[in-house]
């Protein structure tokens, strides 16, 4: 990057303001494949697994959020507001999560091929195939 930005010959104070806007981009918005996995871990220990199932599939509790990608009526930032104040049944997360956790949850359930979270730290991990 800094290679292309040589190149560009930019004088040294429009350098400048492009070097603090890119520091200034929040580190989940660098990739939302990083935010999908870190939604998936954070959707298994916070407990949202707990009303809306395994990987969203839905529960007595909570209903399925697998297509919510796809629904249009749940854009990303209906998500995000449904999260932090709750509504329905739902309780508001808002106060236990942080503004970055609650995006990577969205990143998670708006992720068109959601990642498998690896095996929790209290979980044992698989046995081994024996001989």
């Amino acid at each position: 990057m800094i290679l292309v930005i040589a190149r560009l010959r930019l004088p040294s104070i429009a350098l400048a303001a492009l070097f603090s806007i890119v520091a200034a981009a929040p580190a989940h918005a660098s990739s939302s494949k990083d935010g999908a996995k870190a939604g998936a871990v954070l959707f298994r220990d916070k407990g949202c697994a707990h009303c809306h199932g395994v990987g969203g599939i839905g529960g007595k509790k909570a209903p399925s959020l697998v297509d919510i990608r796809k629904n249009k009526l749940w854009p990303a930032d209906k998500i995000t507001g449904q999260i932090m104040n709750g509504g329905q049944k739902m309780p508001p997360f808002g106060d236990a999560l942080t503004d970055r956790q609650i995006a990577q949850l969205v990143d998670y359930l708006r992720a068109k091929h959601r990642p498998i979270p690896p095996p929790a730290a209290d979980e044992a991990p698989p046995p081994a195939p024996g001989p």
